[in-house]
């Protein structure tokens, strides 16, 4: 098995700042953190293969201190990891950074199964990982919270749903996005955090994986923030206290008059 998983590092939530003039995240020189439901993700890909057997590669794309994410996810016991920077990439809406991921993933070559988070803390889309699928058209299966099984160029899952779950056999190659019910992230290791120190990344920037400049970067996204503002606090309110009865009834008038 070959397994690609596809993290980012995003903000912490204490040290989210925004950039007045591209109204993009700031990411240089900002406390930042493996994104917490891609964490499943790398957990997943080591269990698939200390059961399965295969080999492990993490991709991230990002600026220079992106490298911290690899190493973290050297230390839990992925194989192999892969930086994607360069200043070309910047601004990149979930639409290029797809197909930029996509570029990386066709340079590794033959894969058997792509794992990524449900979604991204810092953007909450849960577009990327489709949008790989969409752009190697291959199956994709969303909110994944257990894989059952994979044997014979077949896999199937549980996916999540809001009244429970779905059962779904999918071939493969494919890309499953996972929920946190999917399993318990280990902690690094001594012996892990030690070959994480010495472990060699691949940088890969536009050169390496030569993809269409209109379609990579603020140039290649399809959508950009136009504006960003906090919004105002809201005015008014009234907390209404007593009986059930009495509280319900007041509640009631107050709504009235406001259609009114």
């Amino acid at each position: 098995m070959n397994i690609i998983v596809c993290i980012k590092q995003v903000p912490d939530t204490t040290e989210v700042r925004i950039n007045p003039e591209t109204n993009t995240l700031v990411r240089e020189g900002v406390k930042s953190i493996i994104n917490p439901f891609d964490m499943y993700a790398i957990e997943e890909a080591i269990r698939i293969k200390e059961k399965l057997g295969g080999k492990t590669t993490v991709i991230t794309m990002g600026p220079p201190q992106a490298e911290a994410a690899l190493r973290e996810a050297f230390a839990m016991g992925i194989d192999e990891g892969i930086l994607i920077s360069d200043r070309a990439f910047a601004g990149s809406d979930t639409w290029a950074t797809s197909y930029t991921l996509v570029g990386a993933i066709k340079k590794i070559g033959e894969f058997d199964l792509i794992l990524c988070g449900k979604q991204a803390a810092d953007g909450d889309t849960a577009q990327v990982g489709p949008g790989i699928s969409a752009h190697l058209d291959i199956p994709q299966v969303t909110y994944v919270k257990k894989i059952e099984e994979i044997k014979d160029g077949l896999a199937r899952v549980e996916r999540m749903t809001e009244e429970g779950f779905e059962i779904i056999e999918t071939p493969l190659p494919a890309l499953f996005t996972v929920v946190k019910e999917i399993n318990e992230p280990r902690l690094p290791s001594l012996k892990g955090m030690m070959r994480a120190k010495q472990a060699k990344i691949a940088l890969w920037t536009q050169k390496e994986l030569n993809l269409d400049a209109q379609k990579i970067g603020l140039c290649g996204s399809p959508t950009q923030v136009v504006k960003i503002f906090t919004p105002p606090p809201k005015k008014g309110g009234k907390i209404i206290t007593g009986e059930t009865q009495e509280v319900v009834s007041e509640l009631f008038d107050l709504l009235k008059s406001e259609v009114n």
